[in-house]
């Protein structure tokens, strides 16, 4: 299976299936001379990790992440660096009534059609347990950013929308993201999905989310006009998150109900001398390249296709019948997305910075 790595100077190659003995991660072009422990990145494994609420999947994965290579004494070396979570909470057993069966919604069929062979359990490297390691790697990447970075690059992600219920954006509030469960910056919108997900679970369904990532302080220059635009690339990313089905920056799909006036971000001279826009609709990228504002992405995540209500499907053998999938699964998996698009973002923004100090110095 090829096409398992991302990135262009910073690269990042993952490997391991849902329910092998672990999986893992290569990073390489990371810059050396960077502060990096395993205690750096443990705190984003943390907040992506399973079994944390009765919102999440129940399995129970500590998700401890061990460097193998490329750092000494402390400090990032230049050379690859190495990562791996060991997998200890695997019920294989779970899996065994569809191993025969194509679950809708999951990429059994096109992973069969393709090549031949599948890895029923968990949905093997289909499995967002994948994602795991792209959250170590971002990890990395927050490290690297913060040494190159005058300042460093914030990027945060927040639930704005869970099944049909949306935040109001005049309660947003950063903090309260890291008060509930759900990433939530609305407190008020947190306890209404409480609710609207325990019914959710209850009947053994699920639903979609939307996730919006903002990165602050990005520095003004990342990206390429043409075919190397970041917001391109950003959108690649994010669309590769399992279960992602749609991609914005900035004010994304609103902005064809917009005039021109509406959307023009319009500049004036700030204080310090620079320039200052008024407004954000681009989300801090123009012509594909960064204009100092904060970058601002959202990602839609579709409902959890592993649900307790029976299917109809087809076997490998092509006979139609109808299928459950039990087991332990989230029943928004949007919610541990979260973690998940921070860390995109934070990949694809430092790859974009080592390629303008190559081009530009």
């Amino acid at each position: 299976m090829s096409h398992n790595s991302f990135g262009k100077l910073f690269r990042v190659t993952t490997f391991g299936e849902s329910h092998g003995p672990a999986i893992g991660c290569v990073v390489d072009g990371c810059p050396p001379l960077v502060p990096l422990t395993e205690t750096d990145i443990q705190p984003f494994l943390d907040k992506r990790r399973p079994g944390q609420s009765r919102y999440t999947t129940q399995r129970q994965e500590p998700d401890a992440v061990k460097i193998l290579s490329g750092v000494f004494e402390g400090q990032t070396t230049g050379t690859p660096i190495g990562l791996m979570i060991e997998n200890t909470d695997q019920r294989s057993k779970d899996y065994s009534d569809i191993a025969g069966k194509f679950r809708p919604g999951h990429a059994d069929f096109t992973y069969w059609e393709k090549y031949g062979i599948r890895d029923y359990r968990g949905g093997g490297r289909s499995s967002a347990r994948e994602t795991a390691m792209r959250v170590a790697a971002g990890g990395v990447a927050r490290k690297a950013l913060d040494h190159l970075v005058d300042g460093g690059v914030s990027i945060r992600g927040a639930l704005v929308q869970m099944g049909p219920h949306k935040i109001d954006r005049d309660r947003w509030n950063w903090n309260t993201v890291d008060e509930n469960p759900f990433f939530c910056p609305d407190a008020v919108a947190a306890e209404e999905w409480a609710a609207y997900l325990d019914g959710v679970r209850k009947a053994g369904s699920s639903c979609g989310a939307v996730i919006e990532v903002v990165a602050e302080n990005v520095p003004v220059g990342l990206g390429a006009p043409i075919y190397g635009k970041l917001d391109s690339d950003l959108a690649a990313a994010l669309m590769s998150i399992n279960a992602v089905k749609g991609v914005e920056i900035g004010a994304g799909f609103d902005a064809a109900a917009l005039t021109g006036e509406e959307n023009a971000d319009e500049i004036r001279m700030g204080n310090d001398g620079k320039p200052l826009f008024r407004s954000n609709k681009a989300g801090g990228i123009l012509g594909g390249i960064s204009t100092g504002q904060p970058v601002v992405a959202r990602f839609a995540v579709k409902p959890t296709s592993s649900i307790l209500t029976p299917r109809e499907t087809v076997t490998t053998d092509g006979r139609e019948t109808e299928i459950l999938t039990k087991g332990r699964h989230d029943p928004c998996v949007g919610i541990r997305a979260v973690p998940v698009g921070e860390a995109m973002v934070a990949c694809v923004i430092l790859d974009h910075l080592l390629r303008h100090r190559a081009q530009c110095g």
